[in-house]
């Protein structure tokens, strides 16, 4: 797969949150383009073969919404609650908060997660996924944040390559805010360096 490469820092944030955010890193319609073509690849590798998808908690619902309407596979659907950031921006222990509720013995699995950044709670999940026996995991993340990996571990697919900045919007958060935002922005260090 031809890896996307780091995007540009060129859109202005939107005015009502110029104080808040440096810029428009990814827009709207650069994600929709790209979850689309992320789920054909995702079609062509699995074939119509009975797909559980589990999903991390609470990062990706965006994401998660956009690419399984996309998917036109037989799919089940299933959710992880994992948490490693408290308030502000510092990585604390890994905690599971929610537990999968399906079986995923002998099938395969797509792990969706928002951002893969350290690789500590990939390396974590894929971990406890594993112990559960699924035919196959692969893994698919919206934005991939080399720059920061600690652990050995890449995403089979992932929508952006991304420079080392604090991201927020499409799910992603500061602090339980900006999740909302429809494309993914920069948010300003004085946002979360107090």
């Amino acid at each position: 797969m031809k890896k996307p490469s780091p995007l540009s820092l060129v859109r202005r944030a939107p005015p009502r949150l110029r104080k808040e955010l440096e810029c428009v890193l990814i827009s709207r319609t650069q994600i929709h383009r790209r979850v689309r073509e992320l789920a054909r690849q995702i079609e062509r590798d699995f074939r119509g073969r009975d797909l559980v998808v589990v999903s991390l908690l609470n990062g990706t619902v965006m994401f998660l919404a956009d690419l399984i309407r996309s998917l036109n596979l037989p799919l089940r659907l299933d959710f992880m609650g994992v948490s490693s950031y408290g308030i502000g921006t510092v990585s604390r222990e890994l905690v599971f908060t929610k537990e999968l509720r399906l079986e995923v013995r002998d099938r395969d699995v797509l792990l969706v997660d928002d951002i893969l950044d350290t690789g500590k709670t990939l390396k974590a999940v894929i971990t406890k996924l594993q112990q559960l026996q699924p035919r196959q995991i692969r893994t698919c993340v919206l934005l991939n944040k080399p720059a920061r990996r600690v652990e050995r571990v890449e995403a089979d697919y992932f929508g952006f390559v991304i420079p080392d900045l604090f991201v927020v919007g499409y799910g992603l958060d500061y602090a339980e805010r900006y999740r909302n935002l429809p494309f993914v922005g920069v948010l300003k260090p004085e946002m979360y360096q107090a």
